[in-house]
This record gives C-alpha cells, structure tokens and sequence, in this order.
C-alpha cells in the first residue's frame, strides 16, 4: 500500500476487469449461493422426546450455547433445520448428560441445560448452579396457522426475568428505551427501525429468538378502542423520500380518543400501532399527561412506552394522521420476558452463557460468525449528501476539502445518478456523469473512495429490469429483487461488478434493504411467503453483495453500508445507519439508545445521518440554533464506528455553515483521525472476538446498577467514555462515571474525576464531554487528511494511570484480506501501576508494507497538562522488540 492511491492502483476499465467480474459472479449460481446464509445444516439433536403437543430438540451449538427447538408433533428424521442466522460450528464439544431425579441435564463447560422429564420449563444454569434463565411454566404455546396455504404455527414462549434484571438488544429502534425489561416492541423491517431477535441480559446470558419472520416481544393483549374524534384543523405540506424519488406530500392529523379501566396500581407496557407501514407522529396522552412525542417525516409503524397507573379508569387522548388507524394496546408489565411470532415453524431459540458481555459477545460471534476487517478507509470521514447532481460537483467538493485541509476520505452519490436510464439501471446518466470510471480514478489520485447508492429494488421498464423479469427474478407485484433465489442474486451480484465494480467504485450503499417498508408482507418468494421471511431479506441482500465482489475482485475489502440489518449479517462487511431520521434534540436524543441495542445486539457497524437526514431547509445555513444543534450531532458520530453526515435536499459541507461550524467540525476531524490506530484495533477486536466498537455500559461495569441505567452515555471500545450533549444552550452536562478503581480523567483538560458518581462537566460548544479510565493506554496517530498510510505513520501513546491496564495495537495492510492468511501484526501494551512502567510487547507478525521501525511518543496524563497538547515524558524509537520505560509525570 503507497500514500497516494493514484500510485498504488489503476482503476481504468479494461476487457480483463470487465470478463472477470462476470465469469466469477457467474460462478456464484453454484453452491455457494444455492443455499440459505449460514446453515447450520441438519445436525442431530442431542436430546430429542416427544410429549401429547409436541417434540423438544436441544442441542449444543457450541461450548457455551444450547439450541432449542419445540416443533408441533412428532419428528420423523430427527433433525434439526439449517438456518439463515447460524453458521456451521466446527467439531463437537465435550457434552456430558446426566439422568437425575425429574429431569435430565446436559452439562458443556459455560453452561448446563435442565429438562423435566415432563418436557416443561427448561432451566439454565452455569457450571457452579447458579440460574441464567428458566422457561416460565405453562406459557409454551402454539396453534396451526397458515399463510397463502403454508401451513405454519402460531408461536410463543416466556421466561421468567427476576426484578434486578436488565435486557438490552433488539437492534435500533426509535422509542428512546435502553432497558428494554418488559417493554412491548413489534420487530419489523422499516425505515429508521432495524430489528435483530437478540437480548443481551444483565444477568450473563444471550437469547436469540431464532425466527426469519415478524416477531412481538412482550405484546400486551388488551386493547383500548379508539374513536376518531374531529381532524386537528393543522396540515403541513413536506418534502419526503419514497421508492418513486422526491414527492411532496400533505400531513394532517387527527384527534382520537378512547377510555380503559385498570383493576391495580402498577407499571403498564403499552404498544402503541399507527395501523400503517409508516407514520410521521407518536403522541399519546394518558389523563392529560404526555407520555409520548415525537415527530418525524417517518416513523416506524409502533413504539412502546410504560405508564405508571392508578386503579380505575383512565382517558386517552392520541394525535395521529388523519389517515391511520391507531391502535393502542396495553397490559401489565408482567416479570416475564415473551417472545411470540405469528408465523413460525416452531418456537426455537439459543441461549449463550456469559456471564460476562464480552464472553457472551465471543460465543454470539462463534455462532453467528465473525465481521471481515472493513477497509481502513471506512474509519475516515465519509461525506454525504443528497445529493450530487454530477461527476463535477463531486470533484469540486473533494478538491474544496482538501483545500481546506478537512480530512475526508470517503464521498458518497446518493440516488438517481441513472437519469433517463431508470431505476436503479446499474447506469450512469452520461449527461452528467460522462466518465465514472475516470471519477474515480481521479478521487483515488486525491487518496478518496467512491461510495455509490444501489438498490435491491430495478424498474422493470429498464433495460436492466427487463431482464431480470424476463428470468422470473423479482418478488411478486413489486420492482424488488429476490435474493432467496439463488439465481436472481447471482444475477444481481454479476450486474453489480459488471456494470459498477469493474468502473473501481469502492463501496456499496445498498439502501432500503428491508426492503422499504415491510415490504415481503403480502409476498411470495423463492423462500416461500414473505411472512416466512420477513426478516431476513437484508442478510441476503448483503450477503449477494459480499460473496460477489469477493469472487469478482478478490483484492478488494467489501464495504457496504446498509439500511437494514438481521443477525449474522455482520459477516458480509455490511454496516447500518438509522435511517431518514429528523434533526432535532429529541431525535438525537434517541439515537444513543437505538445505537447502543444495536451493539448488544451483536451488531458491530452502526451509524447516523449526522445533522439529521430531513433538515430545516435552506435556513439551516444561517440559523444559530440548527448550528449548535448541528455541531453536537457531528461531536456525537465522531464516536460512532462510522463518522458521516447525510442531509436531504442539502449540500451538507462544513463551510457552508459558517466558521464556526467548520471550525469545531475541524476538531473532530483531526481527532478522528488522531483516534484512527486505537478504533483500528477496535475494528479488530471486533473481528476477532465479536467486542462491538460502541457499548452500553453493562459490558464494562456490569456491578453498577446506576450505570446500566444509563441511556446517555456509553463506551466507545476499552478506554472512552462519552457523554454526548443532547440539549440547547448548555455550558456543562451532567455525566455519571461508573465505579472503576482509579476513577476518570477529562481527555480534554486531564483532570481527575471520581467513578460511582454524577460531575457537572464543562461542555462548551466545542467539547464533547470525554473521559479516558484509569489504567487506559490510547494509541493516536499523527493530523493526516486520509486513511491512505496512516497507520505506517508515528504513535503517540496516552497513559492514563490509577490503575494497571492493558491495550493492544492491531495493523495491517487496510485494504486487502491478506489478514485472513496471517497478514497482520499485533502488539500488546501493558501498564504497570505499583512500578510506572509501560511495556511495548515484541510485534507478533508482518505484512507487506509494514514499517519496521517507528518512533513512539509516550505521555503520562496528569492534570498538570491536557493530554492532548504534546508535552511528551519519552520518544523512543520502536523497532519490534519488546521495551519497558519507566514514566513520571511531566511538569510544564
């Protein structure tokens, strides 16, 4: 790898580009993609009994997790399905079953699963007895169902969740709930809504719910009728994204109101349903007190909240659009955690001992798969808007960064570069986009990467689409592609390199992969009906994608940025954003939340539109107000695994909201890219052990019950805590620092500050508050303007000390898979609190274009000086063998 990609690598299209994206994605129509994501395949169980309403399968998946399966009836083989979430595991574990008194047990080394000779209530233990989780009695159940003449079963099942208990998981929703411990969520597949049927427990175990369709957690089954009582009388006309482009569209509401009678005092879940696929409003008010609000352009279809009530009866007052058909369903937030999913094969599920997060994380990763290495340039800046209307607009932006010296490295062309050409027509409009093989050559020689918007969806009208018609390749009465036909997705994989891969663009923005918006509903697929499979389209999407450009160009790391997500989709180089989301405080203030239950639930690439995709038009670049607003959003994703700003209808460049905004935008800039060699070895801990860069903070300090409640904050890897700012006007932010032996040091200024506490910490506009934990050693790299070489360049080392800690630096060559085959160095990092001493371990591997030798500026953080202003206690020169260096503090 060189500095200047231009020198590194020709991106001209030539005939051997062109046939050999073709013939290998023509060799995808064989095995590799003639079968379902992962399948685990059809293993034997081992415990299999039949009871009066049906057969227990369990099985091991693994040292740490069991599978179990409850199927209607008998089994006649004996086996067990393969699955689109699961990969293969490798060999047996050692398995011990024991034949007690009223139950059988089998014993793997994390955990031990409990099964009454009866068949009810499954037990979950770990190896010294102590309860993970437990069926609840009597709350198994299933009914024959069936969807367009498949037969197919009603499912659900319960499990008792003791009172100290919290859940996090799911995947990115926009309720604002981190806990999700008896709350109400409808997993769907819509805009600004991902849903993964994963939870993360406090308690030390994971629990995938291990079904492709619809499923509910904890659904309340009363529901409170509704009456629509008069239009509010207030409408608005706004600009809004749909599958057709640009529309403009009228929003009015309406009043509706309904009454219910509670028998007792206590916490009630309430789901609240809009009746459609999208909506624009949630507010519900109960007795006059609001106990929802938010607005966006869209919404997705339910939220959830819960109400502390009195016995008796209670008003209910919603604002909605005068088009929906809210409904609003409630019950007692009962000390029971439910799964229930209305079309379903059996009720099936994994649970993944612990006790720790990271442990759990390890066997998610075993099960699920592990994340590729993203390119390093996915860890630069990647600038978007909507959108660019030509090659030379593109260019003009890329030439004004790097005149201004704002580090960037990735730009994006959103939708509608096809023109004439139609829908997504893997086309360039020649009028404007003449040469887009000679775009991005000419983006590589300024050390960029071209990012282009793709659909799942192509207008059958083109000449694209035509095709794909003509093969029986789209899902019935929609423009989608179905990618559970493995012939249409090798079809799609070949169109994509042909058309685009062999022009060199570097990534993929496959949007609306849900696909947009709950789309399968109603369908037939390749897979059966879309009811089936609801779930799962954006794992088949992205992994079209991944094994395509893997077989097209072997060279190259896919980068795919994605709308949508499923468990085990993270093996497919697929990250997600949350979505068309609005630019307000309130909006902001959900992201946090929606992103940490995107971590737990073991998704490790996610993102925002940063400023808020729907903007407030043509004042946002000269409205004080937005600017601040703007700025806390940008502070926010530099701490994100990706940092990014999108905006619809917007040319979103820093400078064109003045100096101040560019001024603060060129902080986190710079210290992103500072940051690039510790989130780099984010990225591999990742990779290696399923870790997600961003984390709520029961993975770190799962003894601390104020921590886990905490729904603004969190870790960003080993060492960063972040507080973003989420409200107007304010000059210091309450930050609650978990307990950690050693407390916290302010990263901007290098005071100390006590764990198990709140602080009022300063926050003015341009300081995000951040803290490093004791013992933390944070690797930063030097201010560059790409990714291209950076991680070849010099290190300075942070020591944080309080406490002994360790770190680790991963590298390799960024670009290529070469890492798969041990082209990677590593080296460990160790602190020594009783004696001051840094180790440097021996660098363990190689790969081409490593530099053999470094120089390394240390710093012992004290208050005397900000950590990040220089003032180094050591420099020494870094060669590969191993080093101890004995630190003081520096004084000024």
């Amino acid at each position: 790898m060189t500095d200047h990609l231009g020198e590194a690598n020709s991106w001209s299209v030539t005939r051997r580009d062109m046939l050999r994206a073709g013939v290998a994605a023509s060799a995808l129509s064989g095995p590799a993609l003639g079968a379902l994501a992962g399948s685990t395949g059809r293993d034997v169980p081992d415990f299999q009994a039949t009871f009066a309403d049906g057969t227990l399968q369990v099985m091991a998946v693994g040292a740490q997790a069991f599978r179990v399966r409850f199927v209607s009836g008998a089994v006649a083989d004996g086996h067990v399905p393969p699955s689109q979430m699961l990969v293969r595991q490798k060999g047996r574990y050692h398995l011990v079953r024991r034949d007690m008194a009223g139950a059988t047990r089998l014993e793997l080394p994390a955990i031990h699963c409990e099964i009454p000779h009866d068949g009810s209530a499954l037990r979950f233990l770990t190896p010294d007895g102590r309860l993970l989780l437990s069926e609840q009695a009597g709350t198994r159940h299933m009914a024959a169902h069936a969807v367009r003449g498949m037969p197919c079963q009603r499912v659900e099942q319960g499990f008792i969740s003791p009172p100290e208990e919290r859940l996090y998981g799911t995947g990115c929703f926009q309720d604002g709930h981190l806990n999700l411990r008896g709350l109400p969520r409808r997993l769907t597949q819509v805009n600004t809504q991902i849903s993964l049927p994963f939870l993360l427990s406090s308690q030390g175990y994971g629990l995938l719910w291990h079904n492709d369709g619809m499923s509910e957690l904890n659904p309340p089954d009363q529901t409170i009728p509704l009456q629509q009582k008069a239009q509010s009388g207030t409408s608005q006309l706004a600009d809004v994204t749909t599958t057709q482009g640009n529309a403009r569209v009228e929003l009015r509401e309406a009043v509706y109101t309904g009454r219910f009678s509670v028998a007792a005092a206590g916490r009630y879940a309430f789901l609240f349903d809009s009746g459609g696929k999208m909506t624009s409003r949630y507010h519900v008010e109960i007795d006059g007190r609001v106990l929802v609000d938010h607005a966006n352009l869209w919404l997705p279809p339910t939220t959830s909240f819960i109400a502390e009530l009195e016995p008796g009866e209670h008003d209910v007052r919603i604002l909605a659009g005068a088009k929906d058909a809210p409904i609003l369903r409630y019950g007692l937030a009962a000390p029971t955690t439910v799964w229930r999913s209305p079309v379903a094969q059996a009720i099936d599920y994994v649970v993944i001992a612990g006790p720790s997060a990271r442990q759990i994380m390890e066997g998610y990763r075993a099960l699920t798969g592990a994340a590729p290495m993203m390119p390093v340039w996915t860890f630069g800046y990647i600038h978007c808007r909507e959108r660019f209307h030509s090659s030379q607009e593109i260019l003009d932006t890329a030439r004004e960064f790097r005149r201004r010296r704002l580090p960037v490295d990735v730009m994006v062309q959103d939708w509608q570069y096809w023109g004439a050409h139609g829908w997504n027509a893997m086309r360039f409009d020649e009028k404007n986009y003449p040469d887009p093989a000679g775009l991005c050559h000419e983006l590589h020689g300024m050390d960029l990467r071209f990012m282009l918007s793709v659909w799942s969806k192509i207008s059958r009208d083109t000449e694209l689409g035509k095709q794909f018609a003509a093969r029986g390749f789209f899902i019935s009465g929609t423009d989608w592609i179905d990618f559970f036909n493995p012939l249409a997705a090798a079809f799609y994989a070949e169109s994509q390199n042909r058309h685009l891969g062999a022009l060199g663009i570097d990534a993929w923005w496959q949007d609306a992969t849900e696909p947009e918006n709950d789309d399968l509903l109603g369908r037939d697929t390749a897979a059966g009906p879309g009811e089936r499979v609801r779930l799962a389209y954006p794992l088949q999407v992205s992994r079209t994608v991944y094994e395509g450009q893997r077989a097209a160009f072997p060279d190259r790391r896919v980068m795919i940025l994605t709308r949508s997500a499923f468990p085990g989709q993270h093996r497919y180089g697929a990250a997600t954003w949350s979505g068309d989301i609005g630019n307000d405080w309130e909006t902001l203030r959900r992201q946090v939340p929606a992103g940490l239950n995107m971590a737990a639930a073991g998704y490790p690439y996610w993102t925002v539109d940063a400023g808020g995709f729907f903007r407030p038009g043509d004042g946002q670049y000269t409205d004080p107000a937005y600017h601040a607003r703007f700025i806390r959003w940008f502070q926010y994703a530099t701490f994100l695994p990706l940092q990014r700003v999108h905006g619809y209808m917007t040319n979103t460049e820093f400078w064109r909201y003045g100096e101040q905004v560019e001024a603060v935008a060129r902080i986190y800039l710079d210290l992103r890219y500072r940051l690039l060699p510790y989130i780099y070895a984010l990225a591999a801990q990742a990779s290696h052990s399923g870790m997600p860069l961003l984390r709520p903070l029961v993975f770190d300090f799962p003894e601390d019950g104020q921590a886990l409640d905490q729904t603004g904050s969190y870790m960003f890897g080993d060492a960063l805590h972040v507080a973003p700012v989420l409200a107007p006007d304010v000059t210091e932010w309450p930050v609650y620092l978990p307990v950690w032996e050693g407390g916290w040091y302010d990263v901007w200024t290098g005071e100390h500050r006590a764990g198990g506490m709140t602080h009022r910490v300063p926050a003015p506009i341009e300081h995000i508050p951040l803290h490093a934990r004791a013992g933390s050693i944070l690797p930063l790299g030097p201010v560059v303007q790409s990714t291209a070489g950076a991680l070849a360049r010099d290190l300075d080392l942070l020591v944080f000390p309080g406490r002994d800690g360790v770190a680790r630096l991963y590298e390799d060559d960024g670009l290529t898979y070469a890492y798969e085959q041990g082209g990677k160095a590593e080296v460990d990092l160790r602190w020594d609190e009783s004696r001051h001493v840094l180790t440097i371990g021996a660098r363990r591997g190689h790969f081409a274009g490593m530099r053999p030798q470094r120089q390394i500026r240390i710093k012992l953080v004290g208050a005397e000086a900000p950590p990040l202003d220089g003032n180094w206690s050591r420099v020494i020169s870094y060669s590969g063998q191993p080093v101890s260096i004995a630190l003081a503090h520096s004084s000024r």
